[in-house]
């Protein structure tokens, strides 16, 4: 089954994952993407070893460059730029999570990229987004979470917590792709490539933004309250005889099953638990009774209690009990693929989003360090004889 993307071809010159996500994303689609790396490998490419050996790739790696092909190529040498040019010329979009001022020196800018081919589409990914006075600094996740007020809000009034899971990179992948996507349809409405930018801080602060319209409207100053929900009781997250739940309160009828559950009913007319926000400013005693009701069931006693009473909840679980809850493989949301090297298969999260019609699919592992080189060059119309003389003069 063709993809929604087939016959589009994405440069992906991105690194660690908002770039090169995207791209995977793209070639979850259907698209061709050539993944572009240093001859000896991009900086990203080891990152979380799990014993793929050299030319293999860590765990991030792994999973952000599946449905690629790759290539190794000298950029900034004048043989490497004249084959930058001929892949552009052959290109829809490219793909390149770089400063400004590093796609400039590589000619990977847009208007550099437009005298190659003028219906190009970049998609590039900066740190702090354009037009600011923090615009020429790098960054990481960790920036965007602690920026935009995330940070502050998460684990303790006196410490701070950042959550390890790296959601600013991710969102800004899911962003750029779904802006790369807009920018094809427009494209095919009036020919015209354009430049698609995310900025890490620019999704950190979208997805803030509540928290920040509360703040700028009210100046409520919240502190941190640990795993506490701030507008809403229960919200929290509860430790069981044998391992912890969480669970979410909405609305008065979910919070009057609760009462009922946990044996306090008169609580619905009690002026403290009035609405969600009372009930989230008067936390403390919810939680204390939570806490109360939970240390006495197991996790699956209290789920079961929980769903009986139509509340939302789950388990908190370890990445081995992720890995081992049958609906995670039943509902395909990790799939099982080999990899050169490996003594057994990796579990690698597929295509995030489900089309009824034309799904994204998988058809080739991540690449190994230059694995098709040789065979992008000969698509390019170099010989055998050529693409060894560029070796030789490590080019590729």
């Amino acid at each position: 089954m063709a993809g929604v993307l087939d016959g589009i071809r994405v440069l992906d010159f991105g690194r660690y994952i908002a770039g090169p996500f995207c791209a995977a994303l793209l070639g979850d689609l259907g698209a061709e993407v050539i993944r572009i790396e240093r001859r000896e490998g991009g900086e990203d490419r080891g990152m979380i070893p799990v014993g793929t050996g050299p030319d293999g790739g860590g765990a991030m790696f792994l999973a952000m460059n599946r449905n690629k092909l790759g290539m190794t190529l000298d950029p900034t040498a004048p043989k490497g730029r004249e084959i930058v040019k001929k892949l552009v010329a052959t290109a829809d979009i490219v793909v390149a999570n770089l400063p400004p001022r590093v796609l400039r020196s590589l000619a990977l800018d847009l208007d550099s990229l437009r005298q190659v081919k003028p219906d190009i589409i970049l998609t590039t990914v900066t740190g702090f987004g354009a037009g600011g006075r923090l615009s020429h600094k790098h960054g990481f996740d960790g920036i965007g979470q602690a920026m935009s007020g995330a940070v502050f809000l998460s684990g303790f009034a006196e410490q701070p917590i950042m959550t390890k899971v790296p959601w600013v990179d991710f969102g800004t992948a899911f962003l750029s792709a779904f802006g790369t996507m807009a920018a094809l349809m427009e494209r095919g409405k009036t020919g015209h490539g354009q430049k698609v930018e995310g900025a890490l801080l620019r999704t950190a602060t979208a997805i803030a933004n509540a928290m920040l319209i509360e703040q700028s409207l009210t100046g409520v100053n919240r502190v941190a309250t640990v795993n506490r929900g701030f507008n809403n009781a229960p919200g929290d997250v509860y430790r069981c005889t044998d391992g912890w739940i969480v669970t979410t309160v909405i609305g008065p009828y979910m919070f009057g099953r609760w009462c009922e559950m946990v044996g306090e009913p008169g609580w619905t007319n009690d002026p403290r638990f009035q609405d969600d926000q009372a009930r989230a400013d008067n936390g403390e005693a919810i939680t204390e009774k939570m806490n109360a009701w939970c240390a006495a069931r197991s996790c699956e006693e209290a789920l079961a209690a929980l769903e009986k009473a139509n509340i939302v909840a789950g388990q908190v679980y370890s990445p081995q009990q992720a890995l081992d809850e049958p609906h995670i493989r039943d509902a395909g949301l990790l799939v099982e693929r080999e990899f050169p090297g490996l003594p057994h298969t990796l579990p690698l999260a597929p295509t995030p989003i489900e089309l009824s019609e034309t799904p994204g699919s998988y058809r080739r592992r991540a690449p190994l360090i230059g694995e098709h080189t040789d065979q992008i060059l000969a698509s390019l119309g170099y010989t055998v004889a050529e693409i060894a003389a560029l070796r030789e003069e490590k080019v590729v």
